[in-house]
């Protein structure tokens, strides 16, 4: 179990973390999905039998710092919701599910769990969004010649909702109990799955007008 302090209405909150699980191939729409599964296949990665799926990876990869750690040249992050659930409730934000992209051709499991998982310090609480979640957007920007550039940019409801996520881990068996976090799986980038060093994601909510956002920078080591 880890202890993250987050921010939830300028209210410091720290909440208990025992389980991280990333929602894989979560997309909507049938061709949205087969443009992510397509961009992939680029990279020689191979789809898993059935969507969505569920991966499993160490909560001591998550971190909210400003700079991490990777090893070599190939990995990429991948903006995307987060929800937490706890005793006090349910919980959303964003983070990045920065993954290597040269392992993910053997192992989509080791993948995962080779990188960090960055995520924001703030969150929102979920009866605050959940009326409208549909109407969220999430954008992903990395620094590309000195200026910062859309990687993806759109609508969560391009994604799975996450009573729908949380329904269909339970009946495989996924740990989704008070202490989990999730990934909610990701949106086609522009321009192609590429590294780069500085990343960003925000996840804005036009509804009530405000915004979360973490970015980080990638060290290749």
């Amino acid at each position: 179990m880890r202890m993250l302090d987050f921010t939830v209405d300028s209210t410091p909150l720290r909440l208990a973390i025992s389980e991280l699980v990333i929602a894989g191939w979560t997309g909507r729409d049938a061709h949205k999905l087969q443009e992510h599964i397509d961009e992939l296949a680029a990279l020689g990665i191979a789809p898993p039998a059935t969507v969505p799926c569920y991966y499993r990876a160490g909560i001591e990869t998550l971190t909210q710092a400003p700079g991490v750690d990777v090893l070599g040249q190939d990995s990429s992050g991948e903006g995307e919701w987060i929800l937490i659930e706890t005793p006090e409730g349910r919980f959303i934000g964003c983070g990045s599910d920065h993954t290597d992209r040269k392992v993910e051709a053997y192992s989509i499991p080791v993948s995962k769990q080779m990188c960090p998982k960055p995520i924001s310090a703030t969150l929102w609480r979920w009866e605050e969004v959940a009326p409208h979640w549909d109407q969220l957007e999430i954008h992903s920007e990395i620094q590309e010649g000195g200026a910062w550039v859309t990687y993806q940019r759109g609508l969560v409801a391009a994604m799975r909702h996450p009573e729908d996520l949380l329904e269909k881990a339970r009946a495989l068996g996924v740990p989704t109990g008070p202490g989990m976090l999730m990934f909610g799986g990701t949106l086609a980038v522009h321009g192609g799955i590429r590294p780069a060093a500085d990343f960003r994601v925000t996840l804005h909510d036009p509804v009530r007008g405000r915004s979360l956002s973490h970015g980080y920078t990638a060290r290749s080591l």
